[in-house]
């Protein structure tokens, strides 16, 4: 098949840790033809949708992981599959390509799909499963998070289009800095924030679990670093090794066939103690981390399911 990725500069990943680069890989061990271009190449004229692009060839070498060729026209209808795997943030950009994306023939397979990467950002799409998600506020307005503070005690306030753990704060009952915090955001931002009570039992870690057409493949525990209220792998966090509990199961077995029903392949999801705090379609991260700890290869499942669903 002829694959074409939409991600960030390919040469500024950490090839240890990204998952573009290892589902890259697979295609390439799989002998697909391999191209990839960065969201603003991407462009619509008379009709037709393409991006300037590159070929690609991967290898697992340091400072010489990509070899990439001539840059030229990518007519992207001619494609059999396109991967969208840009990072948010989730801004205007991000969804105006998903829009320009979904004018692709039927023949292109695009995952995820453009339609439901814009319907579904992480930290909304979750309010669909009230039943397995913390207390949760989101609002632009003071006072409702100031009597949601009051409420709830412990509070953690993140972006409601963020990623990678930025500007997300956990603010205790008696933290004087809540007002002063809402002033700077409600300066530079008119979006909601998204507040939710704090889940102690992120000291012993937050889960991510990746689902593959709807079932649970492979997890890992992200442990925060002393002193510091994220998990986030990239700002401290430690990967170790976990097990899927009850309540994890019961809870991908939960949101696995709306995933399945609206066509969304690969999904990373994100557990706190007995809570699903996001579910991540923009670009799930994780493989390597998985991998590693397990032994196992999820790009193979990966792909394995691509393949399958692009045969029909």
């Amino acid at each position: 098949m002829r694959i074409a990725i939409q991600m960030d500069p390919i040469e500024t990943i950490n090839i240890d840790t990204d998952t573009s680069f290892v589902i890259a890989l697979e295609a390439q061990r799989r002998n697909h033809e391999l191209y990839y271009y960065t969201p603003n190449n991407l462009h619509f004229l008379d009709g037709e949708i393409y991006a300037f692009g590159h070929a690609i060839t991967l290898q697992r070498q340091k400072g010489a992981h990509a070899q990439l060729g001539k840059k030229q026209k990518l007519s992207l209808k001619d494609f059999d599959v396109v991967l969208i795997r840009q990072d948010p943030p989730f801004d205007m950009a991000y969804i105006t390509n998903t829009h320009l994306l979904e004018l692709l023939p039927s023949s292109v397979l695009i995952l995820n799909h453009p339609r439901t990467v814009r319907n579904a950002p992480e930290k909304l799409f979750l309010l669909q499963f009230p039943d397995l998600i913390p207390p949760t506020l989101i609002t632009a307005d003071a006072a409702e998070i100031v009597a949601f503070r009051q409420k709830h005690q412990d509070i953690v306030i993140k972006p409601l289009y963020g990623n990678g753990g930025y500007g997300v704060f956990h603010v205790k009952a008696d933290d004087e800095n809540l007002h002063a915090l809402l002033e700077v955001h409600q300066r530079t931002s008119r979006e909601p924030l998204v507040i939710q009570r704090y889940i102690p039992e992120v000291r012993q870690g937050d889960k991510r679990v990746i689902l593959i057409d709807g079932q649970a493949v492979g997890a890992v525990n992200r442990i925060p670093k002393s002193g510091e209220a994220r998990s986030n792998l990239h700002v401290g966090g430690r990967a170790a090794k976990t097990d899927l509990s009850a309540r994890d199961l019961q809870i991908c077995q939960a949101i696995g066939p709306t995933l399945k029903k609206l066509g969304i392949l690969f999904a990373g999801i994100d557990i706190i103690g007995p809570y699903l705090t996001e579910i991540n379609i923009t670009s799930p991260t994780g493989f390597q981390q998985i991998n590693q700890l397990n032994n196992t290869c999820l790009e193979r499942i990966f792909w394995d399911a691509l393949e399958k669903q692009k045969k029909g």
